[in-house]
């Protein structure tokens, strides 16, 4: 069994430190990257603290940040999201997921997340105006991961991903694979760290029939059926890095600043530092601010996010013995164009 661990951990190790940061940060490669709904964090509770909770989150939420994270499930936990992406603009987000402890250290993952995007209207090069109907293209990712404890104080876990985007005609797939790892020290075990390497896979490409037109050969003399070679293209690939420290102000009262610093394969690379207030863990509010270069210059910016984001959760227990609880959370975060981004989640701990 420890020889299990030691290779489990292993590969983790190996997943992270296999990451090149030759071309993060390359704004030259701006926009080169398919797949960018793997960089929208569709939970409410981590998403209101920015991408600062990289070392401090906690549960199933943890399978979008660091799935190292997901080991502290206690027992069994659920979740369910909606995200009104971009307001305004008709996208909407649900996510939902469920852990499960396996054994005494070891936990289970599964999460799904589906964007919609409402009804488009069909238009051709004859019928600019459209009037020939509409389509809805679809995207979702699956989840599968496994975390475990392997001490007290190193966390790790590992994500498998599964993309599909489509619309009537054309369909897309690949996988992706995170690894990530926390460690939790101090003598109120309040000083933490993490590292997570995120959507690690191979390249995609477009088929279907919409790739396909009627065409003459010369020399032919019938038309016939062509189709175009749709391009390959790469993941967005990252690291995190991050900390967080709790100051134990009382039995009662909490306050935990964290930051995290992104190192991005096909955009700018980003600064994350945030702060959460808990009392008793029954009341939390987070915010947070998220630089990159020139998030504040409207003319150069290449992010819809603008920087803050903030939210906050309500906590129920049910049985305080077994740790089991309802809880509601909400994250708001600011968006130029459009008029931001709001979520709303539900969580059950059994």
């Amino acid at each position: 069994m420890k020889r299990i661990q030691r290779l489990f951990i292993l590969a983790i190790l190996t997943l992270v430190l296999s990451y090149n940061p030759a071309n993060a940060g390359n704004e030259d490669r701006v926009g080169e990257a398919g797949g960018t709904q793997l960089l929208i964090n569709p939970w409410a509770r981590s998403s209101g603290w920015g991408n600062a909770a990289n070392a401090t989150v906690r549960g199933l939420e943890s399978m979008y940040l660091n799935v190292a994270g997901a080991a502290f499930t206690k027992q069994t936990e659920l979740l369910f999201t909606h995200t009104t992406y971009l307001k305004g603009t008709g996208i909407n987000i649900n996510a939902f997921g469920i852990t499960q402890k396996v054994g005494e250290t070891g936990v289970l993952g599964i999460a799904v997340m589906t964007m919609g995007f409402g009804d488009i209207m069909i238009t051709t090069c004859d019928l600019p105006e459209g009037g020939i109907g509409t389509f809805s293209p679809s995207y979702m990712n699956f989840n599968i991961s496994y975390s475990k404890a392997f001490s007290a104080s190193i966390y790790g876990g590992l994500n498998l991903k599964i993309l599909n985007e489509a619309i009537a005609d054309i369909r897309g797939g690949g996988i992706a694979l995170d690894a990530g790892i926390q460690y939790v020290t101090g003598e109120l075990e309040n000083i933490k760290f993490g590292i997570s390497l995120k959507n690690v896979g191979p390249k995609m490409v477009y088929r279907g029939d919409g790739l396909s037109f009627r065409g003459t050969v010369p020399g032919a003399p019938n038309a016939m059926t062509v189709s175009h070679r749709s391009a390959e293209f790469e993941l967005p690939s990252l690291l995190n890095i991050g900390a967080a420290y709790d100051f134990l102000l009382s039995d009662k009262h909490r306050v935990t600043p964290a930051f995290n610093f992104t190192s991005n394969t096909f955009t700018k690379d980003q600064y994350s530092l945030g702060v959460e207030y808990a009392f008793s863990d029954y009341f939390m509010f987070r915010c947070a601010y998220t630089y990159e270069k020139d998030v504040n210059d409207a003319e150069l910016r290449t992010s819809l996010f603008t920087g803050p984001s903030a939210g906050f959760t309500l906590r129920v227990p049910f049985n305080k013995e077994k740790g089991s609880s309802f809880e509601l959370d909400y994250s708001f975060r600011s968006t130029n164009p459009f008029d931001n981004t709001h979520s709303i989640g539900a969580r059950i701990n059994l």
